[in-house]
Protein backbone atom coordinates (compact mmCIF):
# COMPACT_ATOMS: atom_id res chain seq x y z
CA UNK A 1 0.00 0.00 0.00
CA UNK A 2 0.96 3.46 -0.80
CA UNK A 3 2.22 5.46 2.32
CA UNK A 4 2.12 9.37 1.50
CA UNK A 5 2.55 12.17 4.05
CA UNK A 6 0.16 14.74 4.72
CA UNK A 7 1.76 17.42 2.54
CA UNK A 8 -0.10 17.90 -0.68
CA UNK A 9 -1.02 19.96 -3.52
CA UNK A 10 -2.55 23.29 -2.57
CA UNK A 11 -4.15 21.95 0.68
CA UNK A 12 -6.55 24.50 0.43
CA UNK A 13 -9.49 22.75 2.30
CA UNK A 14 -7.82 22.04 5.21
CA UNK A 15 -8.18 24.01 8.39
CA UNK A 16 -4.39 25.74 8.29
CA UNK A 17 -5.52 26.87 5.02
CA UNK A 18 -8.51 27.95 3.82
CA UNK A 19 -8.38 31.23 2.67
CA UNK A 20 -8.79 30.59 -1.42
CA UNK A 21 -12.09 28.34 -1.10
CA UNK A 22 -13.53 31.66 1.73
CA UNK A 23 -15.64 34.47 0.31
CA UNK A 24 -14.33 37.05 -0.28
CA UNK A 25 -10.85 34.76 1.00
CA UNK A 26 -7.50 35.76 -0.91
CA UNK A 27 -6.43 35.48 -4.54
CA UNK A 28 -4.13 33.80 -6.18
CA UNK A 29 -1.05 35.90 -7.64
CA UNK A 30 1.71 35.40 -9.91
CA UNK A 31 4.90 35.43 -8.82
CA UNK A 32 5.66 37.42 -12.19
CA UNK A 33 3.26 40.15 -12.19
CA UNK A 34 1.66 40.43 -8.77
CA UNK A 35 -1.48 41.11 -9.95
CA UNK A 36 -4.28 38.58 -9.14
CA UNK A 37 -4.74 35.96 -11.44
CA UNK A 38 -7.68 33.29 -12.30
CA UNK A 39 -10.03 31.61 -9.82
CA UNK A 40 -11.14 32.66 -6.35
CA UNK A 41 -13.86 29.51 -5.72
CA UNK A 42 -16.49 30.87 -4.04
CA UNK A 43 -17.85 28.76 -1.03
CA UNK A 44 -21.32 27.27 -1.38
CA UNK A 45 -23.05 25.67 1.85
CA UNK A 46 -24.69 23.00 0.74
CA UNK A 47 -23.47 19.60 1.86
CA UNK A 48 -21.56 17.39 -0.86
CA UNK A 49 -23.68 14.37 -2.00
CA UNK A 50 -21.24 11.82 -4.37
CA UNK A 51 -22.61 12.11 -8.02
CA UNK A 52 -25.65 14.60 -7.23
CA UNK A 53 -26.56 16.85 -9.86
CA UNK A 54 -24.94 20.47 -9.40
CA UNK A 55 -24.86 23.26 -11.58
CA UNK A 56 -21.58 25.73 -12.41
CA UNK A 57 -21.84 29.16 -11.86
CA UNK A 58 -19.28 32.13 -11.89
CA UNK A 59 -18.71 35.73 -13.12
CA UNK A 60 -15.42 37.60 -13.78
CA UNK A 61 -14.98 40.60 -11.48
CA UNK A 62 -13.26 44.08 -12.43
CA UNK A 63 -9.58 42.54 -12.19
CA UNK A 64 -10.46 39.92 -13.77
CA UNK A 65 -10.03 37.17 -11.17
CA UNK A 66 -13.05 34.25 -12.29
CA UNK A 67 -15.08 33.37 -9.16
CA UNK A 68 -16.81 29.89 -8.90
CA UNK A 69 -19.84 28.44 -7.34
CA UNK A 70 -22.37 25.12 -7.48
CA UNK A 71 -25.17 27.74 -6.49
CA UNK A 72 -25.98 30.79 -7.35
CA UNK A 73 -23.94 33.39 -4.19
CA UNK A 74 -25.63 36.41 -6.02
CA UNK A 75 -26.58 38.16 -8.55
CA UNK A 76 -23.04 38.44 -9.97
CA UNK A 77 -23.41 34.81 -10.65
CA UNK A 78 -24.17 33.62 -14.40
CA UNK A 79 -25.37 29.81 -14.29
CA UNK A 80 -23.06 28.35 -17.42
CA UNK A 81 -23.27 25.02 -16.79
CA UNK A 82 -25.79 22.06 -15.77
CA UNK A 83 -24.40 19.56 -13.84
CA UNK A 84 -25.27 16.07 -14.40
CA UNK A 85 -24.82 12.53 -13.58
CA UNK A 86 -23.59 10.05 -16.37
CA UNK A 87 -26.76 8.68 -16.47
CA UNK A 88 -28.11 12.37 -17.37
CA UNK A 89 -25.34 13.03 -19.70
CA UNK A 90 -26.70 10.17 -22.52
CA UNK A 91 -30.43 11.73 -21.60
CA UNK A 92 -29.21 15.50 -22.24
CA UNK A 93 -27.54 14.16 -25.66
CA UNK A 94 -30.42 12.84 -26.56
CA UNK A 95 -32.43 16.47 -25.92
CA UNK A 96 -32.75 17.99 -29.21
CA UNK A 97 -34.27 22.01 -26.99
CA UNK A 98 -31.49 23.82 -26.04
CA UNK A 99 -31.44 24.12 -22.12
CA UNK A 100 -33.30 26.56 -20.03
CA UNK A 101 -31.46 29.90 -20.54
CA UNK A 102 -30.21 29.75 -23.68
CA UNK A 103 -26.81 27.98 -25.16
CA UNK A 104 -24.41 28.03 -22.41
CA UNK A 105 -21.70 27.59 -25.40
CA UNK A 106 -22.12 30.65 -25.84
CA UNK A 107 -21.32 32.28 -22.06
CA UNK A 108 -18.64 34.38 -21.16
CA UNK A 109 -18.30 31.93 -18.59
CA UNK A 110 -18.28 29.10 -20.46
CA UNK A 111 -15.89 30.14 -23.17
CA UNK A 112 -13.44 31.26 -20.27
CA UNK A 113 -12.66 27.93 -19.12
CA UNK A 114 -13.11 26.28 -22.28
CA UNK A 115 -11.20 28.76 -24.64
CA UNK A 116 -8.91 30.40 -22.87
CA UNK A 117 -5.56 30.15 -24.74
CA UNK A 118 -3.59 28.84 -21.80
CA UNK A 119 -6.04 25.55 -22.44
CA UNK A 120 -5.08 24.66 -25.66
CA UNK A 121 -1.57 25.47 -25.05
CA UNK A 122 -1.32 22.75 -22.62
CA UNK A 123 -3.51 20.32 -23.63
CA UNK A 124 -0.62 18.49 -25.25
CA UNK A 125 1.96 18.52 -22.14
CA UNK A 126 -2.06 17.16 -20.36
CA UNK A 127 -3.08 14.26 -22.61
CA UNK A 128 0.55 13.14 -22.66
CA UNK A 129 0.82 13.14 -18.67
CA UNK A 130 -2.41 11.73 -17.80
CA UNK A 131 -2.24 8.35 -20.56
CA UNK A 132 1.30 7.99 -19.01
CA UNK A 133 -0.28 7.86 -15.47
CA UNK A 134 -3.59 6.19 -16.48
CA UNK A 135 -5.74 9.28 -16.23
CA UNK A 136 -8.53 10.84 -18.03
CA UNK A 137 -6.94 14.25 -19.26
CA UNK A 138 -10.58 15.62 -18.96
CA UNK A 139 -10.10 15.04 -14.83
CA UNK A 140 -6.66 16.86 -15.29
CA UNK A 141 -8.06 19.70 -16.81
CA UNK A 142 -11.08 19.73 -14.05
CA UNK A 143 -8.62 19.69 -11.53
CA UNK A 144 -6.10 22.73 -13.23
CA UNK A 145 -9.32 24.47 -13.85
CA UNK A 146 -10.44 25.00 -10.04
CA UNK A 147 -6.87 25.09 -8.69
CA UNK A 148 -4.58 27.57 -11.19
CA UNK A 149 -7.85 28.59 -13.76
CA UNK A 150 -5.11 27.25 -16.28
CA UNK A 151 -2.42 29.89 -14.82
CA UNK A 152 0.87 28.54 -14.67
CA UNK A 153 2.24 31.35 -12.55
CA UNK A 154 -0.32 30.77 -10.07
CA UNK A 155 1.10 31.02 -6.04
CA UNK A 156 -1.39 30.49 -3.38
CA UNK A 157 -1.22 32.38 -0.24
CA UNK A 158 0.03 29.15 1.19
CA UNK A 159 2.77 29.00 -1.33
CA UNK A 160 1.36 26.27 -3.50
CA UNK A 161 2.80 26.66 -6.80
CA UNK A 162 1.48 26.68 -10.58
CA UNK A 163 -1.53 24.95 -12.60
CA UNK A 164 -1.83 21.97 -10.15
CA UNK A 165 -0.77 23.94 -7.20
CA UNK A 166 1.98 21.77 -5.38
CA UNK A 167 4.07 22.75 -2.36
CA UNK A 168 7.48 22.04 -2.45
CA UNK A 169 7.71 19.32 -0.42
CA UNK A 170 5.54 17.48 -2.54
CA UNK A 171 7.50 18.27 -5.36
CA UNK A 172 10.46 16.45 -2.92
CA UNK A 173 8.29 13.69 -2.53
CA UNK A 174 8.99 13.09 -6.55
CA UNK A 175 12.37 14.01 -6.55
CA UNK A 176 12.57 17.88 -7.39
CA UNK A 177 14.97 19.89 -5.21
CA UNK A 178 16.53 22.74 -6.15
CA UNK A 179 20.03 22.73 -7.80
CA UNK A 180 22.53 24.94 -9.22
CA UNK A 181 20.25 26.27 -11.82
CA UNK A 182 16.72 26.70 -10.12
CA UNK A 183 15.46 26.28 -6.84
CA UNK A 184 12.62 23.87 -6.68
CA UNK A 185 9.94 26.35 -6.11
CA UNK A 186 11.46 27.37 -10.00
CA UNK A 187 11.03 24.36 -10.85
CA UNK A 188 7.53 23.53 -10.01
CA UNK A 189 6.68 26.69 -11.95
CA UNK A 190 7.50 25.00 -14.77
CA UNK A 191 4.22 23.98 -16.59
CA UNK A 192 6.10 20.54 -17.66
CA UNK A 193 7.41 19.45 -14.19
CA UNK A 194 4.19 20.52 -12.77
CA UNK A 195 2.24 18.32 -14.52
CA UNK A 196 4.13 15.56 -14.45
CA UNK A 197 4.58 15.45 -10.55
CA UNK A 198 1.02 16.25 -10.25
CA UNK A 199 -0.40 13.76 -12.45
CA UNK A 200 1.64 11.40 -10.57
CA UNK A 201 0.54 12.71 -7.47
CA UNK A 202 -3.03 12.32 -8.46
CA UNK A 203 -2.40 8.92 -9.99
CA UNK A 204 -0.99 7.65 -6.12
CA UNK A 205 -3.91 9.43 -4.64
CA UNK A 206 -6.32 7.37 -6.76
CA UNK A 207 -4.51 3.95 -5.96
CA UNK A 208 -4.35 4.56 -2.27
CA UNK A 209 -8.04 5.21 -2.13
CA UNK A 210 -8.72 2.32 -4.23
CA UNK A 211 -10.23 4.48 -7.04
CA UNK A 212 -13.01 6.46 -5.01
CA UNK A 213 -12.54 9.42 -6.92
CA UNK A 214 -13.97 11.79 -4.17
CA UNK A 215 -11.98 10.47 -1.55
CA UNK A 216 -9.18 11.14 -4.02
CA UNK A 217 -10.24 14.49 -4.74
CA UNK A 218 -10.37 15.45 -0.62
CA UNK A 219 -7.10 13.99 0.22
CA UNK A 220 -5.88 16.52 -3.05
CA UNK A 221 -7.63 19.28 -1.14
CA UNK A 222 -7.00 18.64 2.23
CA UNK A 223 -4.39 15.98 2.65
CA UNK A 224 -4.92 11.71 2.37
CA UNK A 225 -4.04 11.77 6.17
CA UNK A 226 -7.17 14.06 7.15
CA UNK A 227 -9.19 11.76 4.68
CA UNK A 228 -7.63 8.66 6.35
CA UNK A 229 -8.41 10.46 10.18
CA UNK A 230 -12.32 10.67 9.01
CA UNK A 231 -12.50 6.64 8.06
CA UNK A 232 -11.80 6.77 4.68
CA UNK A 233 -14.71 9.73 4.27
CA UNK A 234 -14.65 12.84 2.84
CA UNK A 235 -13.79 15.06 5.53
CA UNK A 236 -16.65 17.74 6.86
CA UNK A 237 -15.20 21.06 5.85
CA UNK A 238 -17.58 22.82 3.92
CA UNK A 239 -14.32 24.19 1.59
CA UNK A 240 -13.48 20.53 0.52
CA UNK A 241 -16.74 19.49 0.19
CA UNK A 242 -17.22 22.18 -2.02
CA UNK A 243 -14.00 21.42 -3.80
CA UNK A 244 -14.79 18.59 -4.50
CA UNK A 245 -18.24 19.21 -5.80
CA UNK A 246 -16.34 21.72 -8.32
CA UNK A 247 -14.00 19.31 -9.31
CA UNK A 248 -16.16 16.84 -10.60
CA UNK A 249 -18.53 19.22 -12.54
CA UNK A 250 -15.91 20.66 -14.42
CA UNK A 251 -15.00 16.95 -15.09
CA UNK A 252 -18.40 16.56 -16.32
CA UNK A 253 -18.16 19.81 -18.47
CA UNK A 254 -14.44 18.48 -20.12
CA UNK A 255 -15.37 15.17 -20.97
CA UNK A 256 -16.40 14.87 -24.07
CA UNK A 257 -20.25 14.36 -24.95
CA UNK A 258 -21.73 10.80 -25.02
CA UNK A 259 -22.19 9.46 -28.55
CA UNK A 260 -26.06 8.42 -28.91
CA UNK A 261 -26.81 5.96 -31.25
CA UNK A 262 -29.57 6.91 -34.23
CA UNK A 263 -32.60 5.83 -33.35
CA UNK A 264 -33.21 2.70 -35.67
CA UNK A 265 -35.38 3.52 -38.61
CA UNK A 266 -39.20 2.38 -38.62
CA UNK A 267 -39.85 0.03 -41.72
CA UNK A 268 -42.97 0.02 -42.54
CA UNK A 269 -44.68 -3.56 -43.94
CA UNK A 270 -47.54 -2.90 -46.45
CA UNK A 271 -50.61 -5.30 -45.41
CA UNK A 272 -50.99 -7.88 -47.60
CA UNK A 273 -54.37 -7.64 -49.68
CA UNK A 274 -56.12 -11.54 -50.17
CA UNK A 275 -56.05 -11.92 -53.91
CA UNK A 276 -60.04 -12.48 -54.79
CA UNK A 277 -60.12 -16.39 -55.45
Amino acid sequence: MLHLSQSHAGCVGCPADIKRLRLGGGKLRSRRSGTSIACLIAVASALFVANARANLWGYLDEQGVAHFATEKLDERYQLFFKGETNVDAAARAKAEAPPAGGDFSRSRMYRYVTRHPNVAKFSPLIERDAKLNGLDPALVKAVIAVESAFEPAAVSPKGALGLMQLTPDTGARYGVVADKERSAEQKLLDPAINLSIGTRYLRDLLSLFANDLGLALAAYNAGEQTVQHYKQSIPPFPETQEYVKLVRQFYALYRPAPVVPPAPARIMIPRRHRMPE
